[in-house]
């Protein structure tokens, strides 16, 4: 009787979701958001890699008590590899941690982020997704991580500011960068606030003089159990798991998880292009 072995035929990559947390102003609650997405998203049993994306004041390390010995710092200097300075946290959550203080990484220009994306994407770990923290603002680093992203998570807060903030950084991404569709959620809600009401005053701005989709995929409400869970330097979700703001995470990832993968390349540099376009499924055939 002839032997028989397996052979493997089209091995895909694992399509890996891409997620960039941005808002404009600072204070809307965005870290917060994209640690305790990562880690509900690493609780469903996806593997999340977490990028802190405020290159020169990062602080997911702080909100999660983590100390690297390396940060993105050692990476650009060309001392470290990428995936050298991983940080995994007790969510099961793989941080690139960005360096705090150093003023020269919050002005790397456009070269140096697409040297970033492509070190994001030639990581040898197979991930589900990835969540990009960016910096407040409209920084080069915001504009070239979101784009690069394949989804924008817009973080608002009911506060004329924060709408304004919003606006514009739709605004530039849609006009500067061809970005069509922007995923909005509504922070830190009081008390009977209703977060549709604060997500349709912007869709109203946004429908009048941008063409752009806006799609409302919830609230997180204000939740004394996310401050406390700050102080003690832990997710609220692993901390406080049956509080408002943990259920409402949860709910956010789920949502998340739900999100179509990109179908067709975009014609912009991507984080993990490569692995985000349907593929094959993996085959075994029997070879005599």
């Amino acid at each position: 009787m002839p032997q028989r072995k397996l052979a493997m035929r089209d091995v895909a990559a694992r399509p890996v979701r891409v997620i960039a947390i941005t808002g404009g102003k600072g204070g809307t609650g965005k870290t917060t958001i994209a640690v305790n997405l990562a880690t509900a998203l690493a609780q469903s049993g996806k593997r999340v890699l977490l990028f802190d994306g405020d290159l020169g004041l990062a602080n997911v390390d702080v909100l999660l008590g983590l100390t690297p010995r390396c940060t993105i710092e050692q990476v650009l200097r060309g001392e470290r590899q990428l995936e050298e300075i991983l940080v995994k946290t007790p969510g099961g959550v793989e941080v690139i941690p960005g360096a705090s203080g150093v003023a020269r990484l919050a002005a790397l220009g456009a070269p140096e982020h697409a040297a970033l994306i492509r070190a994001c994407s030639a990581l040898p770990q197979a991930f589900d997704a990835m969540i990009v923290d960016t910096a407040p603002g409209l920084a080069e680093s915001v504009l070239h991580f979101t784009q690069a992203a394949h989804e924008a998570l817009i973080v608002l807060r009911d506060e004329p500011a924060s709408l304004t903030d919003a606006y514009a950084v739709i605004k530039v991404l849609s006009r500067d960068f061809g970005l069509q569709r922007f995923r909005i959620l509504v922070n830190m809600l009081r008390g009977n606030e209703q977060g549709a009401g604060v997500f349709r005053r912007l869709q109203r701005v946004a429908d009048r003089y941008l063409d752009v989709q806006l799609d409302y995929v919830g609230d997180v409400p204000e939740d004394a159990c996310v401050a406390k869970a700050v102080r003690a330097q832990r997710s609220v979700i692993e901390a406080y798991p049956g509080s408002p703001a943990s259920r409402a995470f949860k709910k956010l990832a789920a949502t998340a998880d739900t999100w179509p993968m990109p179908s067709s390349p975009s014609g912009r540099l991507q984080f993990f292009l490569e692995r985000t376009l349907p593929r094959p499924a993996m085959r075994l055939r029997v070879v005599k």
